[in-house]
């Protein structure tokens, strides 16, 4: 706790999903000078705004999690910005913060920056072992460039930056827009509008047979934190739950959790992505004692809970 009472703290991309938890677990730990650059008043791609953003804030401590991000399509339709506003955002944050005399830098990359084939579980050992899953390369590689930096800063100007991989996240506050949502909140959207319509078919993506890895998103911000008060090294860091699921297994729970009974239909014209997922979570338990919290169920569950919540509240009828 004592670590973050007189620091200042500014938090990218801490308005958006994992970014909102962070910023209330750093009020439960007594921060009390926490600053969100938002998007429309810095666009964190460009320098002049990245600089703005370290004048206003002053902060000792800066939390990078902003990102332009998106399930399959997303990625596949937006190669090219994904990869130029992923990799500036994050390029020149830590440069600036160097050149400021920043205390240290966290920076979130994506699981999205593993080879496509490598052993599992995926140990942070084997991260530059081959070339990332085609539909996501571009985003995952622009992450991964935070690793190099801070391998290179520390050794250069002894700059203290650390890098996370967190594996794919999920909980309330997730983005539920078709267009740019992941693979959980697009399949509780896709079956809940299909059980409301009585739609006898949902089709989804792909063969099903890939398997994936999900971390709750507030244990995400406890795993962030953790690594931000006790980790001093730029040798990456896994953070997840280890529970592995394949798509054809979490679509049928999704189904049976939002009560569909209709007939689900595999489009396998549709990439799958890579092929499996699952993280070797040993170094974030040894390095500062993260470990996840909550189970898959309980999490799925949340998350279907606050997507109901809201959607009935803003189809309600204003006073």
């Amino acid at each position: 706790m004592s670590f973050w009472q007189n620091r200042r703290v500014m938090v990218t991309g801490g308005a958006g999903f994992l970014g909102s938890y962070v910023v209330d677990a750093l009020r439960k730990r007594g921060c009390r000078e926490i600053f969100v650059p938002r998007s429309r008043d810095y666009d964190l791609v460009r320098l002049d705004a990245v600089e703005r953003a370290y004048e206003a804030a002053r902060p000792d401590v800066v939390v990078h999690l902003a990102a332009v991000v998106g399930g399959i399509g997303a990625n596949m339709a937006h190669p090219g910005k994904f990869f130029y506003d992923n990799l500036m955002m994050g390029t020149q944050l830590m440069e600036v913060g160097r050149r400021r005399g920043l205390e240290k830098f966290v920076g979130v990359g994506t699981i999205c920056a593993y080879p496509k084939f490598v052993p599992l579980p995926f140990k942070e050992t084997d991260i530059w072992n081959g070339y990332p899953e085609e539909t996501n390369a571009p985003y995952g590689l622009a992450k991964k460039m935070l690793l190099v930096q801070s391998t290179s800063y520390r050794q250069e100007y002894g700059f203290n930056s650390i890098v996370l991989f967190p594996v794919n996240l999920y909980g309330p506050r997730d983005n539920f827009d078709p267009n740019s949502s992941h693979v959980i909140p697009a399949l509780l959207k896709k079956f809940v509008d299909a059980k409301e319509a009585a739609s006898p078919v949902v089709t989804v993506w792909g063969t099903g047979l890939p398997t994936r890895e999900f971390l709750y998103v507030e244990d995400a911000a406890e795993g962030v934190l953790l690594a931000a008060e006790q980790y001093n090294k730029s040798d990456p860091v896994n953070l997840g739950s280890s529970f592995e699921i394949s798509i054809r297994d979490l679509v049928e729970t999704v189904q049976a959790l939002v009560g569909y009974e209709g007939r689900i239909v595999w489009d396998t014209s549709k990439p799958d992505g890579q092929p499996r997922r699952k993280l070797d979570v040993a170094r974030a338990s040894e390095e500062f004692g993260f470990r996840s919290k909550v189970g898959f169920p309980d999490g799925l569950k949340r998350t279907l809970d606050w997507y109901l919540a809201e959607r009935a509240a803003k189809r309600a009828p204003s006073a």
